[in-house]
């Protein structure tokens, strides 16, 4: 692998809302966590080494969020870039906390998102959060009422852009009665598809989609991936991603890692081009599990 050579605008650009442009692949910072999301990473400084990594190699979409540390990932993201590149956008997330490792509680109150909000201004050293996505809807709290304490933050000018994350389409219509969302984030991959319905809504009304967790794949799944990435001369993880790549023009992969090696592998998969034999074969893995 040529590393002078990686870059991640091979994948093209998206627009968010009309506003933002990114390159089609990002980064999700959450790993730079210690254990069960919990704590700072075990290496500090090779963290630091890392996100600015993923800056020279062309990155300029990074995803984190309040609850990832908690809070420590937003510190560790202005550390390592502040003062930002201009063209960078960082993606934040509020309405879950985090009482200890690998746990998770809801609070997207208006009083919680607010105090979120002003939280992560001040780790991330912003005047404005470019793009800000409701965590996940609470289940004992309005969601209109998340929604609008987001529209008044954005008219207020500390969010420029809002966004949804673990949410149906009908969340999504009924958030963007409220205010205009430019993109969701959901679990995807090719062979855990249960959000088709709302990746083929986005790219209807051109709005990103953000897949988490894009290696979902058990043994079969796993087998089949592995053939198309020998006949590549490739990693399992870079398929995967270009799967996601050739799925839909909105989707915006945000692999993360917390290796320098394996950023470079997944920026690398930005290149490649699979047949439509082979996106085809992984596209029907779903129904081939079904069937066993």
């Amino acid at each position: 692998m040529d590393k002078q050579a990686i870059s991640v605008t091979a994948a093209g650009e998206i627009s968010l809302g009309g506003e933002l442009s990114v390159h089609r692949l990002g980064f999700g910072a959450m790993r730079l966590t210690g254990e069960g999301i919990w704590g700072p990473p075990n290496d500090w400084k090779g963290a630091l080494a890392l996100l600015r990594r993923a800056i020279a190699l062309g990155i300029n979409f990074i995803d984190t969020a309040d609850s990832y540390g908690p809070e420590l990932n937003e510190e560790l993201i202005a550390e390592a870039l502040f003062p930002y590149p201009a063209d960078l956008v960082i993606a934040t997330k509020g309405g879950w906390n985090r009482p200890g490792p690998n746990q998770w509680t809801h609070d997207a109150t208006p009083a919680h998102l607010r105090k979120a909000v002003e939280g992560s201004l001040k780790r991330l050293r912003l005047e404005r959060i470019d793009l800000y996505q409701l965590h996940i809807p609470d289940p004992i709290v309005s969601f209109e009422a998340s929604i609008e304490t987001l529209a008044e933050l954005r008219e207020q000018g500390k969010i420029r852009l809002v966004a949804l994350s673990n949410v149906t389409r009908e969340h999504i219509e009924r958030a963007r009665k409220i205010v205009p969302i430019v993109s969701v984030q959901n679990r995807y991959s090719f062979a855990d598809r249960e959000w088709d319905y709302v990746v083929d809504y986005c790219e209807r009304d051109r709005i990103a989609f953000i897949p988490w967790f894009p290696l979902a794949a058990g043994r079969v799944a796993g087998e089949v991936l592995k053939d198309i990435a020998q006949a590549h001369q490739a990693k399992p993880m870079q398929i995967a991603l270009a799967w996601l790549l050739e799925r839909s023009p909105i989707m915006l992969p945000i692999p993360g890692t917390s290796s320098v090696e394996h950023l470079e592998q997944n920026v690398a998969a930005a290149s490649l081009r699979l047949s439509r034999e082979e996106f085809e074969k992984l596209s029907g893995v779903p129904e081939l599990l079904a069937s066993r």
